[in-house]
């Protein structure tokens, strides 16, 4: 299931890219300084490696929590939280643009207080790498331009940012064992895709479940949904396959697929086990 998104070209948006991307080098060369590694800086101020990377490489945009925690772990003496005011200037007044099919979902994620995946094909967007994402996007047919690529990794991870900020909405995930075991991109993405979910899944607002392949049978073999619920709004629910979206509130059909979530989701292994298979097929890489 993809959820695309595209940047548009104003220039608050492009102020915002270049500032990230100054933001970025500074972390990379000030972590070079310290003679740590991503890994490492992410083990330290408890981000992936991934998050790491892609803030290096000015791709997310950096939380103020992140930049207070690096700038004393990197001793750079103010450097990195000096540039908070900066950034949240930065944020206001950049405007990410999506298609216009996407549009209302993009608005309506932004603005939900709880989200549900059903996965089946791909890990959810919202909870995929930056090497993931671009595989995913590399692989489409007809192929896409790389300018085109590029923002729609851009967009994507900046749909991420509602993970880590508060209040954070209650995110769960039921995944299907096939889509992990699939070598999505290669050992390395795989890999990096693998440790990004064990990390989400030990967020206190993440859950993420996954449905095992010896499952018989479920409730909801017609394919991969969302459900989402908009702060003060009723539960919606999101459709999309072959490029046909559709975003449903009709009451009717969405209340058949929190039903079928529901059911699904008591057939998934608990999110303790779930981790475990993660860890488990970590071990096996």
């Amino acid at each position: 299931m993809e959820l695309d998104g595209a940047i548009g070209d104003n220039d608050d948006s492009e102020e915002a890219a270049d500032l990230f991307h100054v933001i970025g080098r500074q972390v990379r060369l000030l972590r070079e300084r310290a003679g740590l590694t991503q890994r490492e800086v992410g083990d330290r101020l408890g981000y992936s490696e991934d998050l790491i990377r892609s803030l290096e490489r000015g791709r997310r945009t950096p939380q103020p929590e992140f930049l207070d925690a690096a700038d004393d772990l990197l001793e750079a003496g103010g450097l990195l939280r000096t540039a908070t005011e900066d950034v949240a200037r930065a944020r206001a007044r950049a405007r990410v643009k999506h298609p216009a099919w996407f549009k209302d979902y993009a608005k309506l994620e932004h603005q939900a207080v709880e989200i549900n995946f059903f996965s089946t094909l791909t890990v959810p967007g919202l909870l995929q790498t930056e090497a993931y994402a671009r595989t995913t996007f590399m692989s489409r047919q007809p192929p896409l331009d790389e300018t085109t690529i590029e923002q729609r990794i851009t967009a994507r991870l900046a749909r991420q940012e509602i993970l880590t900020t508060w209040p954070s909405p209650m995110v769960s995930a039921v995944i299907d064992e096939s889509v992990l075991r699939r070598a999505v991109g290669g050992r390395d993405v795989r890999q990096g895709q693998l440790k990004h979910l064990q990390h989400l899944s030990r967020l206190r607002s993440t859950t993420i479940q996954v449905l095992p392949m010896a499952c018989e049978d479920h409730t909801a073999l017609e394919g991969p949904f969302i459900l989402l619920t908009p702060k003060g709004r009723q539960q919606l629910g999101y459709v999309e396959v072959q490029s046909v979206n559709r975003l449903i509130t009709d009451a009717e059909e969405v209340r058949i697929l929190a039903a079928r979530y529901g059911s699904v989701r008591g057939q998934a292994l608990s999110p303790h086990k779930s981790l475990a298979l993660i860890e488990e097929l970590l071990g096996e890489l």
